[in-house]
């Protein structure tokens, strides 16, 4: 592990809410935190409607790939955030683990998806607060 902290966000498919939520950790942490996310299924491609929905904050997720989970990244990060990944997460003791309850952006239009992007974005402001205490 290096001096910063690390956060891995997963949920299922790794194309929604887990790589909306580490855009925002990278984006507003200014590089502070290490960050990855994966998906306990991954999917092809990330959620094109949850691309939009970053950038209209100015945020570019259209180059990321959804990643399989492995007990690597887990076991390299300090903090687990899920997303209705269920028993597919493994657990490791010693991580600080959180469960992020969220609707699911996939198959949702642009009106649905704003909102959770929205949550997500005031979820990983929390985060990196309580991280910076820790830390401090």
């Amino acid at each position: 592990m290096t001096d910063k902290p690390s956060v891995l966000f997963v949920c299922v498919h790794n194309a929604g809410r887990s790589q909306m939520a580490a855009a925002f950790l990278h984006h507003l942490s200014g590089g502070d935190i290490e960050v990855r996310s994966a998906g306990s299924a991954p999917a092809d491609q990330v959620n094109p409607v949850a691309v939009a929905a970053m950038a209209e904050l100015g945020i570019d997720i259209a180059a990321e790939q959804p990643k399989i989970l492995t007990d690597e990244a887990v076991q390299e990060s300090d903090v687990v955030i899920t997303m209705g990944c269920g028993d597919a997460c493994p657990f490791y003791p010693g991580k600080r683990y959180e469960d992020w309850e969220l609707d699911d952006p996939a198959g949702q239009g642009i009106e649905s998806v704003r909102p959770i992007r929205d949550d997500i974005r005031g979820r990983v402001e929390a985060l990196i607060a309580s991280l910076k205490e820790t830390a401090g």
